[in-house]
């Protein structure tokens, strides 16, 4: 690893600029770049992003020799002429209605890539200790195919960097009400790298996989640990979850560097999902995982944003206590929303924002050192979890 040198990093890296706006798949869609552009406005209003402490740096699309150690050649190409010249490529997942084409697609998708790729390797070299992209996490991406609203799977990428990198372990947590199947998916049988989602269960949702019993290839077994929610778990089942799985499981690995992913569609209004999370619960999460990252990996902390489409009133407020935690500017939860920010909002949507940075919900930690209840749904995916992947790293399933 690059020594830190004789000049301390940036508490954090955000990747941020206009261009980033680019990934749109346009009016009507839920992927609309309205909510990094809200997100980015809000840190701003609190004053998140100026500083020494904070370096904002803008993304070049990458080249198709980083795309590719992830991609396959076939894939590039069919969403350089999807992106040049309108073709779709449904067996590509490219025209969809997740995935429509939009002009310049390849180098907008191609920019978060290298926004991901180059803060892993600032956290990586020292030159930052926390790095942020929330343009970043486009999860569902496959080597070969579009999905779930990701073009290129810009996690899988820089974790591929890492490695090559000379990192020798890097633990992936997601916490995207979705399951993480594509990073899962590239590293199915890579030892190197243990991939965590905790997200609703795919019985009734998107992408239908993400079961207990899914735990890795042949070569490396208990590297994939999932966990998969029944719709309707809020704040405290959400949280038990989390701490029952993810730092046992994280300790254990030992990981160089740990990748999160924040995905804020578990959030109660969410309309695309089922699971009843606040904006409260899902800082506690970020808190916790941060904590986990100077615990386990030395601080080494790159995390991304994901899905969450509750554009005014979810998004913006949990992706900027996120930006918060990871310059060490933590925004309390009271906190009143700035005039401004809800101004912004009221006139290009006709209504104000959010007033505070909080849904005034309390959150309760049950940890499971306080006992498993076999009737409880939430505590039976758990317990399904744990029996799956604990033993495979000797640890007590009921106990560790």
């Amino acid at each position: 690893m690059t020594s830190r040198g004789l000049h301390p990093p940036v508490q954090a890296r955000v990747v941020w600029s206009a261009d980033m706006l680019a990934y749109d798949f346009g009016h009507g869609h839920p992927m609309t770049s309205e909510r990094v552009e809200l997100t980015i406005r809000l840190a701003e209003a609190l004053d998140l992003l100026g500083g020494p402490e904070v370096d904002l740096v803008d993304a070049p699309p990458a080249g198709d020799a980083l795309l590719l150690t992830v991609h396959e050649p076939e894939y590039v190409a069919a969403v350089k002429a999807a992106s040049e010249h309108g073709t779709r490529d449904p067996v590509r997942g490219l025209g969809t209605t997740d995935d429509p084409v939009f002009p310049r697609m390849h180098e907008a998708a191609a920019r978060v890539v290298t926004g991901t790729v180059e803060s892993a390797l600032a956290v990586w070299e020292g030159r930052a200790e926390h790095a942020v992209n929330v343009t970043g996490g486009l999860h569902h991406a496959m080597p070969g195919a579009a999905s779930g609203f990701c073009v290129y799977n810009d996690a899988a990428v820089a974790i591929r960097s890492l490695l090559a990198a000379g990192a020798t372990r890097v633990a992936y947590v997601d916490v995207d009400a979705h399951h993480g199947d594509g990073v899962q998916t590239v590293f199915w049988d890579d030892p190197r790298v243990l991939t965590i989602s905790v997200h609703e269960s795919g019985a009734g949702l998107f992408p239908g996989t993400g079961f207990a019993r899914e735990i890795g290839g042949a070569d490396a077994m208990g590297s994939v640990v999932n966990v998969a929610l029944p719709a309707g778990t809020g704040d405290t089942g959400w949280l038990r979850a989390i701490d029952a799985i993810v730092p046992a499981a994280v300790r254990e690995f030992r990981p160089d560097v740990l990748v999160t992913q924040h995905g804020c569609d578990s959030h109660l209004m969410d309309p695309l999902t089922h699971l009843r999370v606040s904006v409260d619960g899902q800082r506690v999460a970020a808190e916790l995982l941060h904590d986990l990252a100077h615990e386990v990996a030395g601080g080494r902390w790159v995390a991304l944003g994901g899905g969450g489409y509750a554009v005014l009133d979810v998004v913006p407020r949990s992706w900027t206590h996120l930006l918060g935690i990871a310059a060490h500017r933590p925004v309390e939860p009271g906190t009143d929303v700035p005039a401004a920010w809800r101004e912004l909002v009221r006139d290009r949507y006709g209504r104000l924002g959010p007033e505070r940075m909080t849904d005034g919900r309390p959150v309760r930690l049950r940890p499971w050192s306080g006992g498993y209840d076999p009737a409880d749904d939430v505590d039976r995916a758990i317990r399904a979890t744990r029996a799956a992947v604990f033993p495979c790293w000797g640890l007590d399933p009921d106990l560790d």
